[in-house]
């Protein structure tokens, strides 16, 4: 323990050494085999959800929702919201039979306490919504995202996704291969925003985003929610981002954290102030970056709002998995991204036009929707052949007939009053 009582994970970390753990743990090849999810939930009173939840009747259902007995992890997010994270499957069945178990348990648990799971990308109602959890990281965080005005808290505190985690892919070239799959990622991530985006309004108004959720990460701290240049080997450049990216906070393990400003890792590393940097820090530095697709491995895509109704979060799940494991759906959809690369741009997700018009226009963009269109006709096959049951290939289809056909999304659906 050093000084003040900051934690230590071990001796000084070099600038070399971090460079070559960074370029060994980002992506970790082979054939893809596993999936994950993390699905956030917005917390609502079940009878009225533009009532606020007072944050001591949240807490209390959160701590009895904490008893269950689940296979997920369960956690919560600053506002209350709350996330079940699957443990990694061998099959998209496994992933969503397991997840959608849980999340019975813990909707039988709410419900007698008067209390829903609400499936917007950001809060219609409430903003500002209060913090329940007073921890030292989110009071770092809201610090220091808070430098650049008040997405920050409404990120902690007002949004809710569905994350999807799949592994990286071969090390060798082709439609399954860690390089096309990067690339796929962030061109068919723009499709993903488009086509499930679902925040039209937060705090009760209009905003003119189709993805309020995406607005607003586009609008956070640059240097922390941006992806690497996307012309560059991505284990290189991923290690240059992650060094050069100012660190949100220094731990302590007594008394408040540091939030510097402007400090990089790197700098970090070759100053050893305020104190030498170790593992245990770069390990949680790359826990606050949060770039639309986050290298953790396998490959984490967080840019999916979350989806409507008790089994909607499914059909964005089996939509990119389906893409990302089987060979022929990945070409297909590597086809239609292409013409994407242009539109956006030489600058990095999610500040680029691309990305700009998902957000704000979904579908209603008639290059996202030809893509979209493409990637669907690809998907229906695709699901039968990673062995997804009729239940949710009739979701994927009944989806693609309400929404991509027509060029829409869940957000034009959205009709939520005020008053």
């Amino acid at each position: 323990m050093t000084p003040g009582g900051t934690p230590r994970g071990g001796p000084p970390l070099t600038e070399e050494a971090a460079e070559d753990l960074l370029r060994c743990i980002c992506f970790k090849t082979g054939p893809p085999r596993t999936v994950g999810v993390e699905l956030e939930w917005l917390v609502h009173d079940l009878r009225d959800p533009r009532e606020p939840v007072p944050p001591a009747r949240l807490g209390a259902a959160l701590d009895t929702v904490r008893s269950l007995p689940l296979v997920s992890a369960l956690t919560f997010e600053p506002g209350g919201q709350l996330e079940l994270s699957s443990q990694p499957a061998g099959s998209l069945m496994e992933c969503l039979d397991s997840l959608a178990s849980d999340l019975t348990a813990v909707r039988g648990v709410l419900g007698p306490l008067g209390l829903t799971l609400s499936g917007y990308g950001v809060d219609p109602w409430h903003s500002p919504r209060a913090r329940v959890l007073r921890e030292p990281r989110y009071e770092a965080m809201e610090v220091a995202l808070g430098r650049t005005g008040p997405g920050g808290r409404a990120m902690m505190c007002e949004s809710a996704s569905v994350q999807v985690c799949l592994d990286a892919g071969h090390e060798e070239p082709g439609p399954l291969g860690y390089l096309r799959r990067w690339e796929l990622a962030h061109l068919f991530g723009a499709v993903l925003v488009a086509v499930f985006a679902n925040s039209p309004q937060h705090g009760g108004r209009r905003t003119g985003w189709r993805s309020t959720r995406q607005a607003l990460w586009a609008d956070l701290d640059p240097s922390r929610t941006l992806a690497p240049p996307p012309d560059g080997e991505p284990r290189a450049e991923w290690t240059a981002h992650v060094l050069d990216t100012p660190v949100l906070c220094v731990r302590a393990e007594e008394g408040p954290w540091l939030v510097p400003e402007g400090l990089t890792f790197r700098e970090w590393l070759r100053t050893g102030l305020p104190r030498p940097a170790d593992v245990d820090d770069l390990r949680y530095h790359l826990t606050t970056l949060f770039p639309p697709v986050r290298p953790r491995g396998h490959l984490e895509l967080r840019m999916i709002d979350a989806q409507p109704g008790a089994d909607g979060w499914m059909v964005p799940v089996a939509v990119t998995t389906a893409v990302f494991e089987d060979a022929e759906a990945a070409e297909a959809a590597h086809r239609a991204v292409r013409p994407l690369a242009e539109l956006a741009g030489p600058d990095p997700a999610p500040r680029n036009p691309l990305w700009t018009r998902a957000a704000r226009d979904g579908l209603a963009d008639p290059v996202l929707h030809a893509a979209a269109l493409e990637i669907f006709a690809a998907v229906g096959p695709a699901l039968r052949r990673i062995g997804a049951n009729e239940r949710v290939r009739r979701a994927v289809d009944a989806f693609r007939e309400r929404y991509v056909d027509p060029g829409g999304c869940p957000a034009d659906e959205l009709q939520v009053t005020t008053s």
